[in-house]
Protein backbone atom coordinates (compact mmCIF):
# COMPACT_ATOMS: atom_id res chain seq x y z
CA UNK A 1 0.00 0.00 0.00
CA UNK A 2 2.67 2.50 1.00
CA UNK A 3 4.75 2.48 -2.24
CA UNK A 4 1.48 2.85 -4.19
CA UNK A 5 0.57 5.84 -2.04
CA UNK A 6 4.05 7.40 -2.30
CA UNK A 7 3.90 7.22 -6.11
CA UNK A 8 0.67 9.22 -6.20
CA UNK A 9 1.55 11.73 -3.52
CA UNK A 10 -2.05 12.46 -2.59
CA UNK A 11 -5.20 10.38 -3.00
CA UNK A 12 -8.69 10.25 -1.51
CA UNK A 13 -9.61 7.73 1.16
CA UNK A 14 -12.45 6.45 -1.04
CA UNK A 15 -10.19 5.88 -4.07
CA UNK A 16 -7.50 4.05 -2.11
CA UNK A 17 -10.03 1.88 -0.26
CA UNK A 18 -11.68 0.92 -3.55
CA UNK A 19 -8.30 0.16 -5.18
CA UNK A 20 -7.25 -2.27 -2.44
CA UNK A 21 -10.72 -3.72 -1.85
CA UNK A 22 -11.03 -2.72 1.81
CA UNK A 23 -13.47 -0.58 3.75
CA UNK A 24 -12.60 3.05 4.40
CA UNK A 25 -12.62 2.38 8.16
CA UNK A 26 -10.13 -0.50 7.82
CA UNK A 27 -7.92 1.60 5.53
CA UNK A 28 -7.80 4.50 7.98
CA UNK A 29 -7.02 2.07 10.80
CA UNK A 30 -4.13 0.52 8.81
CA UNK A 31 -2.72 3.91 7.84
CA UNK A 32 -2.92 5.09 11.45
CA UNK A 33 -0.85 2.08 12.47
CA UNK A 34 1.60 2.67 9.61
CA UNK A 35 2.15 6.23 10.79
CA UNK A 36 3.59 4.79 14.00
CA UNK A 37 6.09 2.60 12.15
CA UNK A 38 9.54 3.19 10.76
CA UNK A 39 13.15 2.38 11.41
CA UNK A 40 13.44 4.77 14.42
CA UNK A 41 14.26 5.73 17.01
CA UNK A 42 14.42 9.15 15.30
CA UNK A 43 11.25 10.98 14.34
CA UNK A 44 12.47 11.74 10.81
CA UNK A 45 12.70 8.00 10.10
CA UNK A 46 9.01 7.37 10.76
CA UNK A 47 6.34 7.12 8.07
CA UNK A 48 4.59 10.47 7.82
CA UNK A 49 0.89 10.29 6.96
CA UNK A 50 -2.07 12.51 7.62
CA UNK A 51 -5.67 12.63 6.43
CA UNK A 52 -7.32 15.97 5.78
CA UNK A 53 -10.88 16.41 4.48
CA UNK A 54 -10.96 12.87 3.06
CA UNK A 55 -7.55 13.13 1.36
CA UNK A 56 -4.49 11.06 2.33
CA UNK A 57 -1.24 13.02 2.20
CA UNK A 58 2.02 11.07 2.76
CA UNK A 59 5.50 12.29 3.47
CA UNK A 60 8.48 10.46 1.98
CA UNK A 61 10.80 8.89 4.60
CA UNK A 62 14.37 8.24 3.50
CA UNK A 63 13.95 4.47 3.33
CA UNK A 64 11.43 4.96 0.49
CA UNK A 65 13.86 7.15 -1.48
CA UNK A 66 16.30 4.37 -2.33
CA UNK A 67 15.79 1.04 -4.14
CA UNK A 68 14.99 -2.01 -2.03
CA UNK A 69 18.06 -4.26 -1.87
CA UNK A 70 17.46 -7.93 -1.17
CA UNK A 71 19.92 -10.68 -0.38
CA UNK A 72 19.41 -13.84 -2.43
CA UNK A 73 17.79 -15.76 0.41
CA UNK A 74 15.47 -12.80 1.09
CA UNK A 75 14.47 -12.64 -2.58
CA UNK A 76 13.81 -16.37 -2.63
CA UNK A 77 11.66 -16.13 0.51
CA UNK A 78 9.69 -13.28 -1.08
CA UNK A 79 9.25 -15.31 -4.28
CA UNK A 80 8.07 -18.37 -2.36
CA UNK A 81 5.56 -16.36 -0.32
CA UNK A 82 4.17 -14.63 -3.39
CA UNK A 83 3.84 -17.91 -5.29
CA UNK A 84 1.96 -19.38 -2.34
CA UNK A 85 -0.32 -16.32 -2.25
CA UNK A 86 -1.18 -16.80 -5.92
CA UNK A 87 -2.63 -20.26 -5.14
CA UNK A 88 -4.97 -19.09 -2.39
CA UNK A 89 -8.66 -19.71 -2.89
CA UNK A 90 -10.30 -16.67 -4.41
CA UNK A 91 -7.08 -15.28 -5.87
CA UNK A 92 -7.79 -13.69 -9.22
CA UNK A 93 -5.50 -12.79 -12.09
CA UNK A 94 -1.94 -12.42 -10.93
CA UNK A 95 -1.48 -9.17 -12.89
CA UNK A 96 1.04 -6.94 -11.13
CA UNK A 97 1.96 -9.78 -8.77
CA UNK A 98 2.90 -11.98 -11.71
CA UNK A 99 5.07 -9.26 -13.25
CA UNK A 100 6.79 -8.61 -9.94
CA UNK A 101 7.49 -12.32 -9.47
CA UNK A 102 8.98 -12.50 -12.93
CA UNK A 103 11.37 -9.63 -12.15
CA UNK A 104 12.47 -11.21 -8.87
CA UNK A 105 13.01 -14.56 -10.60
CA UNK A 106 15.10 -12.92 -13.31
CA UNK A 107 17.28 -11.21 -10.70
CA UNK A 108 17.91 -14.63 -9.15
CA UNK A 109 19.17 -15.91 -12.48
CA UNK A 110 15.90 -17.08 -13.98
CA UNK A 111 16.40 -20.63 -12.75
CA UNK A 112 14.13 -20.44 -9.71
CA UNK A 113 10.66 -21.93 -9.89
CA UNK A 114 8.51 -22.15 -6.78
CA UNK A 115 5.45 -24.37 -7.02
CA UNK A 116 2.91 -24.15 -4.20
CA UNK A 117 0.15 -26.74 -4.47
CA UNK A 118 -2.90 -26.99 -2.20
CA UNK A 119 -3.29 -30.42 -0.53
CA UNK A 120 -5.49 -33.16 -2.02
CA UNK A 121 -9.26 -32.74 -1.48
CA UNK A 122 -9.00 -28.92 -1.32
CA UNK A 123 -11.08 -28.47 -4.48
CA UNK A 124 -13.60 -31.08 -3.34
CA UNK A 125 -14.01 -29.39 0.04
CA UNK A 126 -14.37 -25.98 -1.58
CA UNK A 127 -17.03 -27.35 -3.94
CA UNK A 128 -18.88 -28.77 -0.93
CA UNK A 129 -18.76 -25.34 0.71
CA UNK A 130 -20.46 -23.81 -2.33
CA UNK A 131 -23.13 -26.54 -2.42
CA UNK A 132 -23.53 -26.87 1.40
CA UNK A 133 -23.10 -30.63 0.89
CA UNK A 134 -22.41 -33.13 3.66
CA UNK A 135 -19.14 -35.03 3.38
CA UNK A 136 -18.00 -38.29 4.93
CA UNK A 137 -14.31 -38.05 5.73
CA UNK A 138 -11.57 -40.11 7.35
CA UNK A 139 -9.58 -37.64 9.44
CA UNK A 140 -6.25 -37.99 11.24
CA UNK A 141 -6.05 -36.10 14.55
CA UNK A 142 -2.34 -35.44 15.05
CA UNK A 143 -2.55 -34.64 18.77
CA UNK A 144 -3.98 -38.13 19.50
CA UNK A 145 -2.48 -39.95 16.53
CA UNK A 146 -6.01 -41.16 15.80
CA UNK A 147 -7.85 -41.83 12.53
CA UNK A 148 -11.62 -41.33 12.80
CA UNK A 149 -14.69 -41.29 10.54
CA UNK A 150 -16.66 -38.06 10.57
CA UNK A 151 -19.59 -36.49 8.76
CA UNK A 152 -19.18 -32.75 8.26
CA UNK A 153 -20.88 -29.84 6.51
CA UNK A 154 -18.06 -27.58 5.21
CA UNK A 155 -18.73 -23.87 5.69
CA UNK A 156 -15.50 -21.98 4.97
CA UNK A 157 -12.01 -22.75 3.64
CA UNK A 158 -9.11 -20.57 4.79
CA UNK A 159 -5.32 -20.68 5.01
CA UNK A 160 -2.97 -19.94 7.88
CA UNK A 161 0.82 -20.29 8.02
CA UNK A 162 0.73 -22.11 4.67
CA UNK A 163 -1.79 -24.76 5.75
CA UNK A 164 -5.34 -25.09 4.40
CA UNK A 165 -8.25 -25.47 6.85
CA UNK A 166 -12.01 -25.90 6.63
CA UNK A 167 -14.53 -24.64 9.18
CA UNK A 168 -17.32 -27.22 9.31
CA UNK A 169 -20.35 -28.37 11.27
CA UNK A 170 -19.17 -31.63 12.82
CA UNK A 171 -22.00 -34.11 13.41
CA UNK A 172 -19.87 -36.27 15.72
CA UNK A 173 -19.39 -33.49 18.29
CA UNK A 174 -22.47 -31.46 17.39
CA UNK A 175 -20.27 -28.34 17.23
CA UNK A 176 -18.47 -26.15 14.72
CA UNK A 177 -14.92 -27.45 14.30
CA UNK A 178 -11.82 -26.61 12.25
CA UNK A 179 -10.11 -29.37 10.25
CA UNK A 180 -6.78 -29.28 8.43
CA UNK A 181 -7.40 -30.38 4.87
CA UNK A 182 -4.05 -32.15 4.45
CA UNK A 183 -5.08 -34.47 7.31
CA UNK A 184 -8.14 -35.74 5.45
CA UNK A 185 -7.23 -39.27 4.31
CA UNK A 186 -10.44 -40.05 2.42
CA UNK A 187 -13.49 -38.08 1.33
CA UNK A 188 -16.90 -39.09 0.00
CA UNK A 189 -19.67 -36.74 -1.14
CA UNK A 190 -23.03 -37.86 0.32
CA UNK A 191 -25.40 -36.00 -2.01
CA UNK A 192 -27.13 -34.56 1.08
CA UNK A 193 -27.44 -30.80 1.40
CA UNK A 194 -28.03 -28.23 4.15
CA UNK A 195 -29.06 -24.59 4.16
CA UNK A 196 -26.17 -22.12 3.81
CA UNK A 197 -24.78 -20.51 6.95
CA UNK A 198 -22.42 -17.56 7.13
CA UNK A 199 -19.13 -18.18 8.96
CA UNK A 200 -16.82 -15.34 9.92
CA UNK A 201 -13.27 -15.59 8.50
CA UNK A 202 -10.78 -17.00 10.97
CA UNK A 203 -7.76 -14.88 11.87
CA UNK A 204 -4.80 -15.43 14.14
CA UNK A 205 -4.84 -18.13 16.80
CA UNK A 206 -8.39 -19.34 16.30
CA UNK A 207 -8.52 -21.65 19.32
CA UNK A 208 -6.21 -19.71 21.61
CA UNK A 209 -9.13 -18.50 23.72
CA UNK A 210 -10.54 -21.97 24.41
CA UNK A 211 -11.19 -22.64 28.08
CA UNK A 212 -10.71 -26.40 28.05
CA UNK A 213 -7.11 -26.58 26.84
CA UNK A 214 -3.90 -26.98 28.82
CA UNK A 215 -0.85 -24.76 28.52
CA UNK A 216 2.87 -25.14 29.14
CA UNK A 217 5.64 -22.57 29.44
CA UNK A 218 8.64 -23.55 27.30
CA UNK A 219 12.02 -21.82 27.51
CA UNK A 220 13.28 -21.44 23.95
CA UNK A 221 16.83 -20.82 22.77
CA UNK A 222 17.27 -18.09 20.10
CA UNK A 223 17.30 -20.68 17.29
CA UNK A 224 13.91 -22.03 18.43
CA UNK A 225 11.90 -18.80 18.33
CA UNK A 226 9.99 -20.22 15.35
CA UNK A 227 7.75 -22.02 17.87
CA UNK A 228 6.14 -18.70 18.85
CA UNK A 229 5.36 -18.02 15.19
CA UNK A 230 4.27 -21.52 14.17
CA UNK A 231 2.04 -22.56 17.08
CA UNK A 232 -0.73 -20.81 19.04
CA UNK A 233 0.64 -19.15 22.17
CA UNK A 234 -0.91 -17.01 24.88
CA UNK A 235 2.15 -15.16 26.07
CA UNK A 236 5.75 -14.49 24.96
CA UNK A 237 8.38 -13.20 27.40
CA UNK A 238 11.64 -11.96 25.90
CA UNK A 239 14.98 -12.84 27.50
CA UNK A 240 18.31 -11.00 27.40
CA UNK A 241 20.05 -13.89 25.60
CA UNK A 242 17.81 -13.51 22.54
CA UNK A 243 15.58 -16.41 23.44
CA UNK A 244 12.10 -16.26 24.92
CA UNK A 245 9.67 -18.06 27.21
CA UNK A 246 6.39 -18.94 25.50
CA UNK A 247 3.11 -20.16 26.97
CA UNK A 248 2.05 -22.73 24.40
CA UNK A 249 -1.44 -24.17 24.06
CA UNK A 250 -1.13 -27.93 24.50
CA UNK A 251 -3.82 -30.05 22.87
CA UNK A 252 -2.39 -33.31 24.24
CA UNK A 253 0.69 -34.61 26.03
CA UNK A 254 1.62 -36.61 22.92
CA UNK A 255 1.70 -33.42 20.86
CA UNK A 256 3.93 -31.68 23.42
CA UNK A 257 6.27 -34.69 23.54
CA UNK A 258 6.73 -34.58 19.76
CA UNK A 259 7.43 -30.85 19.86
CA UNK A 260 10.06 -31.30 22.59
CA UNK A 261 11.73 -34.06 20.56
CA UNK A 262 11.94 -31.68 17.63
CA UNK A 263 13.39 -28.92 19.81
CA UNK A 264 16.02 -31.11 21.43
CA UNK A 265 18.26 -29.02 23.69
CA UNK A 266 16.76 -25.77 22.31
CA UNK A 267 13.56 -26.09 24.34
CA UNK A 268 12.82 -26.91 27.97
CA UNK A 269 9.47 -26.99 29.79
CA UNK A 270 9.49 -24.56 32.71
CA UNK A 271 5.96 -25.29 33.92
CA UNK A 272 3.87 -27.19 34.84
CA UNK A 273 6.21 -29.41 36.80
CA UNK A 274 4.74 -32.70 35.54
CA UNK A 275 6.12 -31.94 32.06
CA UNK A 276 9.56 -30.61 33.01
CA UNK A 277 11.22 -33.92 32.09
CA UNK A 278 8.81 -34.95 29.34
CA UNK A 279 11.29 -34.22 26.56
CA UNK A 280 14.10 -36.26 28.11
CA UNK A 281 11.77 -39.12 29.01
CA UNK A 282 10.33 -39.26 25.49
CA UNK A 283 13.81 -39.21 23.96
CA UNK A 284 14.85 -42.03 26.32
CA UNK A 285 11.91 -44.21 25.28
CA UNK A 286 12.67 -43.55 21.64
CA UNK A 287 16.33 -44.52 22.07
CA UNK A 288 15.33 -47.71 23.88
CA UNK A 289 13.02 -48.66 21.00
CA UNK A 290 15.96 -48.42 18.60
CA UNK A 291 18.35 -50.17 20.99
CA UNK A 292 20.53 -47.14 21.51
CA UNK A 293 20.48 -47.18 25.31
Amino acid sequence: MLPWLMERGEVSVAEMAAHFGVTEADLVSDLTLASMCGVGPYADEQIELYIDDGMIVPGTPRFFQRPLRLLRHEAFALLAAAEAASTLLGAGSRGALGRALQKVSEKLGGAVEVVATPPPFTDAVQDAVRRCERLDIRYWTASRDELTSRRIIPRLVFTEHGDFYVVADDERSGEERVFRIDRIWALTATGEYEDPREVAPRQGDWFADANDVQTAVIRLAPDARWVAERYPVRNVTERDDGGCDVQVIVMSEQWLARLLLRLGTSGQVVSPGRWEHLGAETAGRLLERYGRR
